[in-house]
């Protein structure tokens, strides 16, 4: 397993290295940078723009600046975010913690009830649960994720009851530790709502699926022959193969965090990654673009990862060389 690992890991390098050079030369290709709109204010000279562009070479072709910033990245060091003003890593680590903590409840949320209601769905086959959970589903994977967000906050600016963005209240820092948890958990369910449906609705429906292909196998029939409780055929032979290609999909879950909820962040005001990188890309702040980046890619890889390793830690027959 360690062999496996260290090979991703190789792989993985050469795959960041042209995931960054491309976000590197788009970000150079499109028109200006952040300076020109420092240009246009009157109370800053020239000799001060063209001092910032020597110091982070950003007077030189985009090839040599790349370079620069590679140079940067093996010493650990993510470069300057000129629009905040402060070193990049200090903008990234609380919004990277921000969207962790959405990312980490809308997962837990899609797993814990995908699962059981795929499997539910599954033993009451063409009766009337099935049905109405396969409606259900139909209409989570047909509804946008924007259009949920934006009637979402429309009902709950009507019926009221919920914070209508936002991730803590004005008077979040005068509270006890567990009024500040309960304030952040009524923050959490409107962009958890809405980034879960989609994956909820899919999760169920393949569960759904795998389940009943399951259910048909021999092994299963033989298990039933022998006298086995029902609730061991289901909940343990079953079951367990039926969720291993989900165990796929878990690490494409961890992998899409970041892009998944990066325009729920931006509609629900959420301080997180998403609406980090639309000021970052918008003011052409190139550090903070490629940390992002850089981010987004090792969570790919990782995600990956993590999946073939559950996958052969779930099914012995799986064997990783």
């Amino acid at each position: 397993m360690t062999k496996y690992i260290l090979k991703r890991i190789l792989i993985a390098i050469p795959l960041l290295l042209v995931m960054s050079m491309l976000t590197f030369l788009l970000m150079h290709m499109t028109p200006g940078n952040f300076f020109d709109s420092l240009r246009l204010d009157p109370q800053i000279s020239k000799d001060t723009i063209a001092r910032y562009e020597q110091l982070y070479k950003l007077d030189k072709p985009w090839w040599y600046q790349y370079g620069y910033w590679l140079k940067n990245i093996g010493q650990l060091q993510f470069g300057y975010s000129f629009f905040y003003n402060i070193p990049v890593t200090q903008v990234l680590a609380p919004r990277l913690w921000n969207t962790f903590i959405l990312a980490f409840s809308s997962l837990l949320l899609t797993w814990l009830v995908a699962i059981p209601l795929g499997i539910w769905a599954a033993v009451n086959r063409g009766k009337w649960v099935d049905k109405t959970l396969s409606f259900l589903s139909f209409c989570g994977l047909s509804i946008p994720s924007f259009f949920l967000a934006l009637l979402l906050l429309y009902v709950v600016s009507i019926i009221g009851g919920l914070p209508l963005g936002g991730m803590h209240s004005a008077s979040y820092d005068l509270m006890p530790w567990w009024g500040k948890f309960f304030d952040l958990l009524r923050h959490l369910i409107i962009p958890t709502l809405v980034i879960s449906v989609g994956s909820l609705a899919a999760i169920q429906r393949i569960m759904r699926g795998n389940f009943l292909e399951v259910m048909r196998q021999q092994y299963i029939l033989t298990a039933r022959a022998k006298g086995l409780p029902e609730t061991r055929v289901l909940y343990v032979h079953a079951l367990r193969n039926a969720i291993n290609p989900l165990i796929t999909l878990f690490g494409y879950e961890l992998s899409g965090l970041l892009s998944g909820a990066a325009l729920t962040e931006i509609i629900c005001n959420w301080p997180g990654l998403g609406s980090l990188m639309l000021t970052a890309v918008r003011s052409k702040d190139i550090y903070l673009v490629m940390a992002s980046m850089l981010m987004g890619g090792v969570l790919l890889v990782l995600g990956n990862l993590v999946a073939d390793i559950l996958l052969a830690w779930s099914d012995p027959r799986i064997r990783i060389k």
